[in-house]
């Protein structure tokens, strides 16, 4: 495992949560938002001398491996000169409303990371860190050999990418499991039996959708195996692409 830094352009729950796990394991991080980075003074005096704050387009010319932990409306936002040559972990997912979605995911053209590497031409996407909550990615890292320890599953058109991005989740306590190409990412996506509920267990019944968002968000972390997770991938079926709430 070749990383030492970790760029993150975008510090929401996900990026945040990564960020978190990344310095405790002892990675270097560079937190960016389309903000001013003194905006992450507070975070980044939390996480301590790890961490330092930047712009987004220098987040991605100092890492070695960069997180785009931002909503997907906002990819083309992304620094595609400075990400070029880069691997780019992607765990963006479609969330379409009313006033904004896009055709080419409404009809299964696409997966949404294969738009994202669509982008960021130059760039090798990774489809992870998708479909587990930041909660759970805190409760479940393990040393590596534990017989409870967690696998996540990942997506790519680039074997040495996926294998940059595998090591990295190595360090940070989880196994994983290759799906395939950027094709195939769409069997963690949401509306699939591996996307959250597997890490989370059975939520109570009759929760509203915000109420059932806040449980996810707060839930213990419940160990995934890498069996389970090709077992819950294998049984994926295709249906309409991101949440369908």
């Amino acid at each position: 495992m070749s990383t030492s830094t970790l760029g993150i352009i975008g510090t929401g729950m996900v990026g945040v949560g990564v960020a978190r796990r990344a310095v405790d394991a002892g990675l270097d991080v560079v937190l960016s938002n389309s903000r001013d980075p003194q905006t992450l003074a507070d975070l980044v005096a939390e996480l301590g001398p790890r961490a330092r704050a930047a712009t987004p387009a220098e987040a991605a010319r100092a890492a070695d491996l960069v997180i785009a932990s931002l909503p997907l409306a906002a990819c083309e936002r992304l620094p595609r000169a400075e990400l070029a040559g880069k691997t780019v972990i992607d765990p963006m997912n479609y969330a379409p409303n009313p006033g904004w979605r896009i055709p080419e995911l409404d009809s299964d053209e696409l997966t949404s990371s294969e738009l994202v590497q669509r982008h960021l031409t130059g760039a090798r996407v990774v489809k992870a860190l998708h479909n587990i909550g930041p909660k759970q990615l805190l409760d479940l890292f393990r040393p590596a050999g534990a017989p409870d320890r967690t696998a996540l599953p990942l997506s790519g058109d680039d074997p040495t990418a996926k294998k940059e991005v595998a090591g990295l989740l190595d360090v940070l306590g989880f196994d994983t499991v290759d799906l395939g190409t950027l094709a195939e990412s769409w069997r963690s996506e949401p509306n699939t039996p591996l996307y959250a509920f597997p890490y989370v267990g059975q939520p109570p019944s009759g929760l509203t959708v915000p109420d059932l968002v806040a449980w996810i968000q707060g839930a213990p972390g419940v160990p995934v195996s890498a069996a389970r997770v090709e077992d819950l991938a294998a049984a994926a079926v295709r249906g309409p692409a991101g949440f369908q709430m």
